[in-house]
C-alpha cells in the first residue's frame, strides 16, 4: 500500500499576473510530483484559479510522463452543467464527487461547507489570495484556524 499526499487549492475567481502564478503552480506541482509517492490533487471549478490550477497539473502529469497522482473535482452539491456533460467532465478530471457535507445546504452556503471538508481531508492547502474578501480568504483563515499546513502563491 502507498502513501497518499492529498492537496487542495484555493484563489480569487479572477487573477492578476495570470503568467506569475501560473509559473508558481506549476513548479510547486512538479516538486510535490517528485516528493511524494501519490498526490491527489482536490479542486473546484468556481473560477479562473480553479481552472488554472487543473490545467497546470495535467500539464505537469504529461511532461512528467508520471501516473503518480489524480485531479478530483469536488462539487459542492450536484451541478446541472456536469449533469448535462458528464461524459465530457468524466473525460478531464480523474474523479468527480459531490461533497457530502454540502450537498443538501443551501447553494450560498454549499461552496465554504465544501471548501472547509477540503482543507479538513488535505495535508496541504495552496492559496492564491491577494485581499481580504472573498470565499478563498474566509477559507485561508479557515485553515489557518485549524493549523493547516499552508503555502500562499501571492506571497
Amino acid at each position: 500500500m502507498f502513501s497518499v499526499y492529498t492537496v487542495c487549492f484555493f484563489g480569487h475567481r479572477q487573477i492578476d499576473d495570470f503568467r506569475i502564478v501560473e509559473q508558481r503552480i506549476e513548479r510547486l506541482i512538479d516538486k510535490l510530483l517528485n516528493e511524494h509517492e501519490y498526490v491527489e490533487f482536490l479542486v473546484g471549478r468556481e473560477g479562473e484559479f480553479d481552472q488554472l490550477v487543473t490545467s497546470a497539473i495535467l500539464r505537469c502529469r504529461k511532461r512528467l510522463d508520471t501516473a503518480n497522482c489524480s485531479v478530483t473535482w469536488v462539487m459542492p452539491y450536484l451541478k446541472a452543467d456536469y449533469v448535462k456533460n458528464s461524459d465530457s467532465y468524466d473525460n478531464y478530471y480523474d474523479s468527480v464527487e459531490v461533497c457530502e457535507q454540502s450537498a443538501n445546504t443551501h447553494p450560498k452556503a454549499a461552496i465554504q461547507i465544501r471548501n472547509r471538508a477540503m482543507v479538513e481531508r488535505s495535508n496541504l492547502c495552496v492559496f492564491c489570495v491577494t485581499h481580504r474578501s472573498g470565499g478563498a480568504y474566509q477559507t485561508l483563515r479557515y485553515a489557518e484556524k485549524a493549523d493547516s499546513n499552508i503555502i500562499n502563491l501571492r506571497k
